[in-house]
């Protein structure tokens, strides 16, 4: 077996309103995220799930984990390949499914990242790169949804 790493973090539901979880909608989803010298992130349920809005939601940190991790894999791709580049920004969409009777699931995400290279002449090996960063990305390799890539290479 290869190495291993180890992950803690700590969900602290807030959302008791006097009455512990009496009904289904007697109780807040209010939680705080928290991590050894970490800022504290606030929490709730999607608002379809009688979620606050304002705060992120189990959800949206998976969308945010894949596009996260597709970035700093593409970006050390590109590192090791001599490819420079000089910004990155992915606006990502996932797609969650409910099935009658059944549990949701993700049923894809779409990464479109837009990824500015120092020269043109590295233009299309970043555009390559994304596939092998899918290829080798821890988050891309434990998720059981497809993911697509839509890059936008541009020249800076």
């Amino acid at each position: 077996m290869g190495r291993q790493h180890s992950y803690r973090a700590t969900v602290r539901w807030t959302g008791n309103t006097g009455s512990g979880t009496s009904g289904y909608r007697g109780y807040g989803r209010a939680h705080d995220i928290l991590g050894d010298g970490k800022p504290t992130l606030r929490g709730s349920a999607d608002p379809a799930f009688l979620g606050d809005p304002g705060c992120w939601n189990p959800e949206e940190f998976l969308l945010v984990s894949r596009s996260q991790c597709h970035m700093l894999t593409y970006l050390s791709v590109c590192a090791r390949d001599g490819v420079r580049i000089t910004a990155y920004e992915d606006v990502a969409t996932g797609v969650m499914e409910e099935a009658a009777g059944r549990s949701g699931r993700f049923a894809e995400v779409v990464l479109n990242p837009v990824v500015t290279v120092a020269d043109a002449a590295m233009a299309e090996r970043a555009r390559s790169a994304h596939h092998d960063a899918h290829q080798t990305c821890f988050i891309a390799n434990s998720v059981n949804f497809p993911v697509h890539h839509r890059p936008t290479i541009r020249v800076g």
